[in-house]
């Protein structure tokens, strides 16, 4: 068999590697090319922007929290301030295993199972990269012992921090409210106002209250320095620094004293009160009893507290002022006296014969008085100062829901009064309309006549009772209620005031008021059904009891609350101002399952009523603060009010 050898060709040979040379060449020039290009695009169309980035990477920019505006009462007492403490703060994402880290941490610095939870409640809270408080309020010796042993510990550093304190405690937590830490809602809100460049840095926000409301006033404007820092991110040196802006001062309407009394003399009910000037509608206390500290609040509330708070059944954290609402039970009268007098279905000398009880025409059902045996021959003052239900049950009748409605909603039945903290409902003033919207169902007469003594669906808070007894007091003028009274402006320093909102103004006829006025003086003279409250009253004192069912009765049955559950009691109610002649005061008073509201509820409205007018403070509030060294008044002004145009009381 024949072999055929394949001849090279040398010529061939060389025009294939002289082919490749020349591909190789022109990949490596256009290679070259490119990054010339490259190198020329980032030297002179890019620069800008590189050179930025650079000096970021040795500038950093470091906000500078502000300190938190000061709240005062009307009288310069400090309710809400700011003191200076160090922390000890860990970065979670670069103190590596974080359990072992905490662990050799309490051999230096006291940590306790409080300080581990409370940690834990931030970290699930918070993103990796933010500074979280171990421990608070170091001292001068944790300070020192920490410093020695730092270097042990990466992610891990002292800071110097403001806290807030609430030196009155609970007397003030629903009004004054407290701020927390900002969580993820709140960094949401804060997004959503375009105010996320002002709480860099900020780890704290209001939460309630009048740290809340006026968070955008409290708050201040954050500070900026540029720190140039080494290739290890160590600061070193300040190359520029925007100071902070602290927030502006608060002064309120409160007074301080006046809500300590008002939360005292309540002993140990649960209740609500508020007292309001009716000459321009400042909050002179607003008070929700039980309170709590609100100093829990501020570090991040431990779990155990926060459940006796929140599993109590005296619901603490409820503002009961603003929130718990309450058949208004016989204080509803004057309103409803008032709206019989100027509709036309009553006039002053109208009497008639009170059997103790009424019934609808063509019903044998009876709807019966508090009184057995009824009142006698009553006219419209007279339904006022004993509380006659059967009077009332027949207007009821006679005025129809609608009118009912129309008239009753100006006094601030049914809405919010627009007061200056979040948070408040607005009641229930019924109608037809409304029943057949919640209910499906028709509008019974039988309903008209229980709302005519504020019960059935009729509900309202002792806000809107409060400010509804203003609207009588000043002759028809319903202010806005307002608890801030002015701010001083920390850019200029000057006093911005917060001037009085009117509602709305009611016309109502001088004779008619006066006639109203009158009757509810003599609930609190001898004959009324405050008589005892206003006993010995040196100023003309006018009020309404009020006592509202809490549980159903059967038909024929009588009311006794010694063989009733405590938490099923009726109600006590009383609405009141003085001096009736020239009102400085109004006052409203819901106790919960009190009892009876001439006994229980006017009794603390009138020793409130003698601190503001006459500065008498309660015999036994006086020996409580004798026993304790008189703890009660040590609280300092400072800075005091302003002195440029915010007057006092």
């Amino acid at each position: 068999m024949a072999t055929f050898l394949r001849m090279a060709n040398p010529e061939e040979e060389l025009r294939r590697y002289t082919f490749r040379i020349k591909v190789a060449s022109a990949v490596v020039a256009a290679a070259f090319f490119l990054l010339f290009i490259r190198f020329i695009w980032l030297q002179l169309v890019e620069y800008d922007r590189y050179h930025a980035l650079a000096e970021s990477n040795r500038i950093t920019l470091t906000p500078t929290p502000p300190a938190r505006g000061i709240i005062y009462d009307r009288n310069g007492m400090v309710l809400a301030h700011n003191f200076a403490a160090y922390t000890l703060e860990i970065t979670p994402n670069k103190a590596g295993r974080l359990n072992d880290t905490i662990d050799r941490l309490a051999d230096v610095v006291n940590i306790d199972a409080g300080d581990r939870k409370r940690f834990k409640k931030l970290l699930a809270e918070s993103k990796n990269f933010e500074t979280l408080p171990i421990k608070m309020r170091l001292s001068e010796e944790e300070v020192a012992r920490f410093a020695v042993n730092s270097f042990r510990f990466p992610g891990v550093e002292v800071k110097a921090r403001l806290f807030r304190q609430y030196p009155m405690g609970d007397a003030f937590s629903h009004v004054i409210g407290y701020i927390g830490r900002i969580n993820q809602k709140d960094d949401e809100r804060i997004k959503s106002s375009e105010q996320a460049a002002n709480y860099r840095g900020t780890d704290h926000i209001g939460k309630s209250g009048v740290e809340e409301s006026y968070e955008n006033l409290l708050h201040g404007i954050t500070g900026v320095a540029q720190v140039e820092t080494d290739s290890g991110g160590r600061a070193v040196r300040v190359l520029s620094q925007t100071p902070p802006v602290a927030g502006n001062n608060m002064y309120l309407h409160l007074d301080a004293k006046l809500q300590d009394i008002a939360t005292k003399v309540f002993g140990p009910y649960r209740g609500a009160l508020v007292a309001l000037d009716p000459r321009n509608g400042g909050v002179l206390a607003l008070v929700s009893k039980p309170g709590f500290d609100p100093n829990l609040f501020v570090d991040g509330i431990d779990p155990a507290s926060w459940r006796a708070l929140n599993d109590s059944l005296d619901k603490p954290l409820i503002n009961r002022a603003l929130r718990g609402i309450y058949p208004p039970g016989s204080t509803f009268k004057p309103f409803m006296a008032l709206a019989g007098l100027e509709m036309g279905y009553r006039k002053p000398s109208d009497v008639i014969a009170d059997p103790g009880y009424y019934s609808l025409p063509g019903s044998s059902h009876r709807y019966r008085d508090w009184k057995k045996e009824g009142h006698g021959i009553v006219d419209l003052k007279k339904s006022i100062t004993v509380s006659c239900d059967t009077y009332y049950y027949r207007l009821a009748n006679d005025m129809g829901i609608g009118n009912m409605y129309r008239f009753l909603s100006k006094f601030g039945f049914g809405r919010k009064s627009g007061i200056d903290l979040e948070g408040e409902v607005a009641g229930l003033l019924p109608n037809p309309d409304w029943k057949q919207r919640r209910f499906k169902q028709q509008w019974w007469a039988g309903e008209t006549v229980i709302t005519g003594i504020g019960q059935g669906y009729m509900l309202a808070t002792p806000l809107q009772l409060a400010v509804a007894t203003m609207a009588i007091a000043n002759n028809g003028t319903v202010y806005q209620p307002q608890l801030v009274r002015a701010w001083r402006d920390t850019l200029t320093g000057r006093i911005v005031e917060n001037p009085p909102k009117v509602m709305d103004k009611i016309e109502l006829k001088p004779e008619y008021l006066e006639l109203v006025k009158a009757a509810m003086v003599d609930v609190t003279r001898p004959g009324g059904t405050a008589a005892g409250a206003g006993a010995g009253a040196p100023y003309p004192f006018a009020g309404k009891t009020g006592t509202a069912q809490v549980t159903g009765i059967r038909q024929g049955e009588r009311y006794d609350e010694h063989r009733i559950s405590a938490r099923l009691r009726d109600n006590a109610l009383f609405i009141s101002f003085a001096p009736a002649d020239n009102p400085k005061i109004v006052v409203a008073v819901m106790v919960e399952n009190g009892g009876h509201g001439g006994s229980t509820a006017a009794p603390v409205a009138r020793k409130v009523i003698d601190y503001w007018l006459l500065g008498k403070v309660p015999e036994a509030l006086r020996e409580d603060e004798a026993d304790q060294g008189g703890e009660t008044e040590d609280i300092e002004p400072a800075d005091g009010p302003p002195a440029d145009g915010v007057p006092a009381r």
